[in-house]
This record gives C-alpha cells, sequence and structure tokens, in this order.
C-alpha cells in the first residue's frame, strides 16, 4: 500500500467530505458541546484514508502514515528516526458522530508536519471506549507528546492515565482527575465572549446592551459575556432576550446604550442590526463571521483568529489551506490542528512549569490557569475585515 505525505492525505482527507457534510455549520458548534454531540443530520460518510493517484515523485515526510490502517487502531508507522520529536495523533476518525471533525483536525496536524518537519506522527484511531488502551500503546511505542482526545468523555477517561505532555482538544470538566500533563486546547465560545467584553470596555464603552438568543450556544455567549463584563467594569450590564416578532424595545433599549454586543445566530443578528440606526456601534464574535459579503452585518466590529482575519500573518502564509473549500466553522478546526502540532512541539522540548506561548493562526496562545491554554484573537470590522 503506497503511503501518503501529510499534505496529500489533507486533499484526499477532505475529498472525502461530501459536498452537504464539507458545507455544514455544525462542526464548530459541536466542538463546543459539553459533552459533544452527533451532528443535528448525520454524516453521510465517515472520511476514511485513501490511496491518491500515484505521484512520479513522492515527497519524503517525517509523518510517516499508512492508507491501511490495522484492526487496533493505530496507523502503521516506520520505527522512530533517533533524536526525533515523535507526536501522537488520537482522534476517532473512525466514530460516525465525530468522525469528520476529527478527520479535519487531523488534516490541519498533518499539515503543519508537513511544512514544519520538525516531527513524526503517530496517528490513532480512539473513541471513549478504548482511549486509555490505545493511548498506553502509543506512549509504549515511543510517542513523546499527544494530540487528542477530542470529545470531554474521552478527556475525563483519559486524564487519570495521561503520563507524557497532552494537548486535549476540548475544555476539560472540572470533574477530571487533574493532571499535571494535560493541556487544553479549545476553540469554546466562552473565551471569546470574555474577550468581547474586554475589548469593549477598552473602547470605552460604558452602557452596553447585551441582546441574547434563545438557543443553547447564544446563552452560553451571554452568560461569559455578562459575568466578564461585571468583572471589568464593576456593573451588570444591560442584557435582554431578542424577540423577533417584536423588536420595538430592543430598538428602545439600544438607543439609549452605547454600544451592543450580539450574542445571536447570524440570522437574528443581521435581523436586529439592519433595524439599528447606522451611528450604533455594534459588536460579536467569530459566531457571525460565516464568510460571503454579509452585508447585513457591515460595520460590525467583531473578533476573530489570524488565520481568517491576518493574511500576512506569518504563520497564515506558511501552512496551506484546506484543498477543499470548507466553512468557515469547520475550516476552524483545521486551523486548530495547525496550532495543536506547533504547540505539541514546544511541549515535547520545553522543561516541566516552563511558559508555553505561541502566536498561533487561531489567536495569540497563552498558557494558563488550568493548564488551558488561553487565546488572544485580533478585531476586524464586518465588510472589509480591517483590524483595528
Amino acid at each position: 500500500m503506497q503511503r501518503l505525505t501529510p499534505l496529500l492525505l489533507v486533499g484526499v482527507l477532505l475529498t472525502w467530505l461530501t459536498p452537504v457534510v464539507a458545507q455544514t455549520p455544525d462542526y464548530i458548534i459541536q466542538s463546543n458541546g459539553a459533552p459533544m454531540r452527533a451532528l443535528v443530520q448525520p454524516p453521510g460518510q465517515t472520511p476514511r484514508l485513501a490511496t491518491p493517484t500515484p505521484t512520479p515523485t513522492p515527497t519524503p515526510t517525517p509523518a510517516a502514515v499508512r492508507a491501511d490502517a490495522p484492526a487496533s487502531g493505530a496507523l502503521a508507522v516506520k520505527p522512530a528516526t533517533r533524536g526525533k520529536i515523535r507526536i501522537g495523533v488520537i482522534l476517532p476518525t473512525e466514530s460516525s458522530a465525530l468522525g469528520e471533525a476529527a478527520a479535519v483536525v487531523r488534516s490541519g496536524v498533518e499539515a503543519a508536519a508537513q511544512m514544519d518537519q520538525s516531527a513524526e506522527l503517530y496517528s490513532v484511531d480512539a473513541t471513549g471506549d478504548n482511549v486509555v488502551e490505545r493511548y498506553r500503546a502509543a506512549v509504549a511505542d515511543g510517542v513523546n507528546v499527544v494530540i487528542g482526545p477530542l470529545s470531554r468523555e474521552s478527556i475525563a477517561k483519559l486524564a487519570p492515565s495521561v503520563t507524557v505532555p497532552t494537548i486535549a482538544l476540548n475544555s476539560i470538566d472540572r470533574q477530571a482527575a487533574a493532571n499535571p500533563k494535560l493541556y487544553s486546547l479549545s476553540l469554546i465560545v466562552e473565551g471569546e465572549a470574555r474577550q468581547l467584553a474586554r475589548l469593549m470596555r477598552d473602547d470605552g464603552r460604558a452602557n452596553p446592551l447585551l441582546v441574547v438568543g434563545g438557543d443553547a450556544l447564544s446563552q452560553r455567549l451571554g452568560k461569559a459575556f455578562a459575568d466578564e463584563w461585571r468583572a471589568v467594569a464593576g456593573k451588570p450590564a444591560r442584557q435582554m432576550a431578542f424577540d423577533a416578532n417584536d423588536m420595538t424595545p430592543l430598538l428602545q433599549a439600544a438607543g439609549q446604550a452605547d454600544a451592543v454586543a450580539l450574542a445571536l445566530d447570524v440570522a437574528q443578528a443581521a435581523k436586529l442590526k439592519s433595524a439599528l440606526t447606522p451611528d450604533v456601534p455594534v459588536y460579536g464574535t467569530s459566531q457571525l463571521n460565516v464568510g460571503g459579503a454579509q452585508a447585513e452585518l457591515a460595520g460590525v466590529r467583531f473578533i476573530d483568529m489570524p488565520w481568517f482575519l491576518m493574511p500576512a500573518h506569518p504563520a497564515v502564509q506558511r501552512y496551506p489551506h484546506p484543498a477543499v473549500p470548507l466553512t468557515r466553522q469547520t475550516e476552524r478546526l483545521y486551523a486548530l490542528g495547525i496550532d495543536a502540532y506547533r504547540l505539541a512541539v514546544q511541549l515535547a522540548v520545553s522543561r516541566p512549569g516552563a511558559a508555553v506561548r505561541l502566536d498561533g493562526v487561531t489567536g495569540d496562545l497563552k498558557l494558563g490557569r488550568d493548564r488551558a491554554f488561553e487565546r488572544q484573537l485580533p478585531a476586524g470590522v464586518m465588510g472589509g475585515n480591517a483590524l483595528q
């Protein structure tokens, strides 16, 4: 069976995503789930590794990955190069619920490995049922650092057994066993909501109106924003629920505020923004940045990852974008894979307790309390993505 270079593998993995699945916006919402849930519409086909058309000159790669994964779930790998970092990528790529999301994350990891060539990858398929067994097998086979798991359930099961630096790709439940070698790198919405509150405070806003939708994600955004605003401003923000059938109270309240913070889905945000007078400053998170012109949201000040807002960023320029176009929400998971690889390399060579920081494609990453990486995002303006 022919070996695949990681860059070829990126194209193969993403080609296996069906058009419907490749464009669904649910990946990023699912990645914020607690616990993670299946997609609203289950994927039609879980992405699998496939043999590409042979190329005349295969590119040598440090990430030795084979298309014919053995039944144990670990992809066959060549013996580790002496002195080279070996990174275990432990993701549920065969899972019906999370498989395609995991494949997108892994393709980002492999794209970064292809460009940097500072480590070898040891890829393992694992779910909550076998994650501990396969983690231990990977470590026994010489893995120095691990990327994964993806779901909170798997993270909680694995936590007591972590023996090498391990980057979990979700937040860690408080009930999970504390382990100094277990880290968290995630795209949770609460982090963005807290940063948005600080951004508005730094912009001089003193009397904002927070508008919150009824869905679970908007509720989480709203609560995190409200808690952070109280902490940084010393007083609560005025909060109102979004009502598409009667926006008169919202518009009146907006006229008395010095800014509006949106904890809404894209459709609700567009409806409210269109009804506001142009002079009302409006703020939102990356949940509103779904790509395209988005004329109804023109002028909204928002935060998002450098991968989308900073094309001249050195890391954004260095790493390839997906071969198959994805939605903004799904592509964020690809960018997450890139930064996970870069952090894994750092952790593999860092002394215990050393400060870890990365100017990443998903944000300026800094290791914070409870071993969770905090993301600082740049701000842009809808309708131009001009950084301010």
